[in-house]
C-alpha cells in the first residue's frame, strides 16, 4: 500500500482508532493520545508495516494495543525509578470543560465505565472490540494474538460478569439497565 492511501485510511480509522487507544490506556485522553502519535509515527517511519494479511483496521488496532501495552510498561518502569515530584498543573480546575468530558462524568456513564474497568484486562478489550469498534470476535482474536476460542470466551464472561456488576447497581441505585440484546450480533 502506498504511503498516500495509507494516510487517506488512517484518517479515515482515526476515531475508531482513538477509541481503541482510549480503551487501551484505561479511559486516559492524554495517554491515548500519545500512544495514537506513536503509533502514527511507526507507521509513517516504516517501524509498522501492514501486510495485508488481515484487515487494515485489524491490524491497525493490534499496532494500537501492543504500543499501548510497550508504553504502559515503560511508564511504570519510570515510575519506579524516578523521584516524586508534585505536579502542579493536577490541582487546576479547567474553567472551560469540554461537553464530552462533562458528558462522560455523568452519574450512569460513570458507574458503566467503572464496571467495563473492573472486568479483566482480556474481557474488557474483547468487549471493546466487539462492542464500539464493531469487529467480530475473529478480528479481535487477531487484534489481542489469541485463539478464536480465547476471544469467545473471553467475550461471554465478560458479558456475564458486566450483566452481574450492572444488576448490583440496579438493585443498590434503583435504575434499569437491561435491554434487549441482538442475539445476532457477534456472529
Amino acid at each position: 500500500m502506498e504511503i498516500a492511501e495509507l494516510r487517506r485510511e488512517l484518517e479515515k480509522l482515526h476515531s475508531a482508532s482513538f477509541g481503541w487507544a482510549r480503551s487501551c490506556c484505561r479511559g486516559n485522553r492524554a495517554e491515548a493520545e500519545e500512544v495514537l502519535q506513536t503509533v502514527y509515527l511507526k507507521i509513517l517511519d516504516g517501524k509498522a508495516r501492514y501486510r495485508g494479511e488481515c484487515q487494515l483496521r485489524t491490524w491497525l488496532f493490534a499496532v494500537i494495543r501492543n504500543t499501548a501495552i510497550t508504553e504502559r510498561r515503560k511508564a511504570l518502569f519510570r515510575s519506579v525509578t524516578a523521584i516524586p515530584a508534585t505536579n502542579a498543573r493536577a490541582f487546576r480546575v479547567d474553567p472551560n470543560p469540554d461537553p464530552e468530558l462533562e458528558f462522560e462524568r455523568s452519574e450512569t456513564q460513570s458507574r458503566f465505565r467503572m464496571a467495563i474497568e473492573r472486568l479483566p484486562d482480556r474481557q474488557r478489550e474483547t468487549l471493546h472490540l466487539v462492542f464500539y469498534q464493531d469487529l467480530n470476535l475473529r478480528e479481535a482474536a487477531q487484534v489481542m494474538g489469541i485463539s478464536i476460542g480465547s476471544a469467545r470466551r473471553h467475550y461471554e464472561r465478560g458479558k456475564k460478569r458486566l450483566r452481574e456488576a450492572l444488576d448490583r447497581e440496579e438493585g443498590a441505585y434503583g435504575f434499569g439497565w437491561r435491554r434487549k440484546e441482538n442475539s445476532g450480533a457477534v456472529l
